[in-house]
């Protein structure tokens, strides 16, 4: 009769020789935490779906912004785990979802934005906020420019595969090539564009006059610094190719060529 022995490993082997320990709760690819977010985005835009939709159709308060906001969040922090998860799976992560991206910061603006909304509408619900009474119009385009912006920079994360990534690279990575077709021949840093006009669609959605201008300076400043220094990266890893590229094609951000 035959005998079969198993390597002996002991219980007390260090962590870091387990291959899969990235994926374990509390660790970059923990696939609990991915779970986790991934459920409470889900029931974070269902709310926010199914209110926004009741309070237009069965009543006439304006407090539908609210919602509206939390769908347009849930909605962009799920895709920028997805889209990194599908076309650049290597380097997808629990942070990827970008919930704690430049953090306190960020939660301070959109929750100053949900405050602003919430107390002009309650106190203020015939308010004209906007001029010659195009409010409503304001706020088409508000919403025509929020899913504009979110499908512009999805589409551009899809397209540029694993030569995107949420962070500035400093170093040229194997298979970082320069993308310039497809979305990326109409805009420069598509990305950034989609998120610059998204947020912006979001506050004139809202009708938040306070945070408009605030998300627009704030934005304007971090999106600007930021290309200035990843192109000077870029120039380093392609050389005239995106000299000759960043010639022909420009941000379509304002005031950043």
């Amino acid at each position: 009769m035959e005998r079969t022995y198993r390597a002996w490993v002991p219980d007390s082997a260090p962590a870091y020789n387990n291959p899969d320990r990235l994926y374990y709760p509390r660790q970059p690819k923990s696939l609990a935490g991915i779970a986790v977010r991934s459920f409470c985005l889900g029931i974070a835009l269902t709310i926010g779906i199914s209110s926004t939709l009741y309070i237009l159709l069965f009543t006439s308060s304006p407090l539908w912004r609210l919602p509206f906001f939390l769908a347009s969040l849930s909605t962009f922090h799920f895709l920028e785990f997805w889209t990194t998860a599908a076309y650049n799976t290597r380097a997808a992560e629990v942070s990827s979802f970008l919930l704690t991206a430049n953090w306190p910061g960020y939660a301070i603006a959109h929750s100053f934005a949900t405050l602003e909304c919430l107390v002009a509408n309650v106190f203020f619900p015939n308010a004209q906020w906007a001029p010659f009474h195009i409010g409503k119009l304001v706020c088409v385009a508000g919403f025509a420019l929020t899913v504009i912006g979110q499908t512009v920079r999805t589409v551009a994360m899809c397209q540029a595969g694993p030569s995107f990534n949420h962070l500035v690279q400093h170093q040229r990575n194997a298979g970082h090539v320069l993308v310039t077709s497809g979305i990326y021949a109409a805009f420069r840093h598509p990305s950034y564009f989609g998120f610059f006009w998204w947020a912006l669609g979001t506050q004139l959605t809202m009708g938040n006059v306070v945070s408009f201008v605030g998300y627009a300076a704030v934005l304007w400043k971090f999106f600007s610094g930021r290309i200035k220094v990843e192109e000077e990266a870029l120039v380093r890893f392609f050389g005239e190719e995106y000299v000759d590229y960043r010639r022909r094609v420009g941000t379509k951000i304002p005031f950043v060529p």
